[in-house]
């Protein structure tokens, strides 16, 4: 009995080794193809903030070292350099602010001349059917935006219509709305103060 008992413990703990071996074979194989493909994705949806037409290299493999980074309004978390023929064209900043839900962050897209040119939610928990809109399939507000900067829309006007600004809010979600304004602004203040450094030393004007 006490034999057969033996054996069994070692028969189970062989298969239990082979097992492991499997396991970490796969995870070691595996692992390359993951990372690869959670690249890729994160790529495709930072990277479509920006037109296609305005770079040729991987901009997120092109990060910048960002300073002072804690504004009036946001945070912003981290910033890439896109070019084009070698020449800075555009500059995506990673936005977080406070939303009414919570935190609500974006993706901004700057070109050379201060001049927002893409923008996208990267992750929002506003309240379905209100703030949470912005992510909604059709939902164009987002897109009044583009366009503007600083030398065309001054500091005053970056506000709500009804708080004496330029902008009409995002229906029934007036907070949601104050927070999109003022990191946006946030991010023009911020570039027109560090254009040279955040174009990698060139300033286009």
């Amino acid at each position: 009995m006490n034999r057969i008992s033996l054996r069994s413990c070692m028969v189970l703990g062989a298969l239990a080794l082979l097992a492991l071996a499997f396991s970490m074979t796969w995870h070691h194989y595996a692992a390359a193809p993951i990372r690869a493909a959670q690249e890729q994705l994160k790529a495709q949806t930072w990277l479509s903030v920006l037109p296609a037409e305005r770079y040729d290299n991987n901009p997120l493999q092109h990060p910048i070292r960002l300073n002072d980074t804690q504004l009036a309004h946001s945070t912003l978390r981290a910033g890439y350099r896109a070019l084009l023929g070698g020449q800075p064209s555009a500059v995506v900043l990673h936005s977080r602010t406070q939303g009414y839900g919570g935190a609500l962050e974006l993706l901004i897209a700057i070109d050379p001349s201060g001049r927002l040119i893409g923008l996208k939610v990267l992750q929002q928990q506003e309240t379905p059917g209100l703030g949470a809109q912005l992510v909604e399939p059709g939902n164009t507000w987002l897109q009044h935006f583009i366009g503007h900067a600083l030398t065309t829309t001054p500091d005053a006007a970056w506000a709500l219509k009804r708080d004496n600004g330029q902008f009409d809010q995002l229906a029934g979600a007036s907070v949601t709305s104050r927070a999109v304004i003022q990191a946006l602004h946030d991010a023009l203040r911020y570039f027109d103060e560090h254009a040279e450094d955040l174009l990698g030393g060139t300033v286009h004007e």
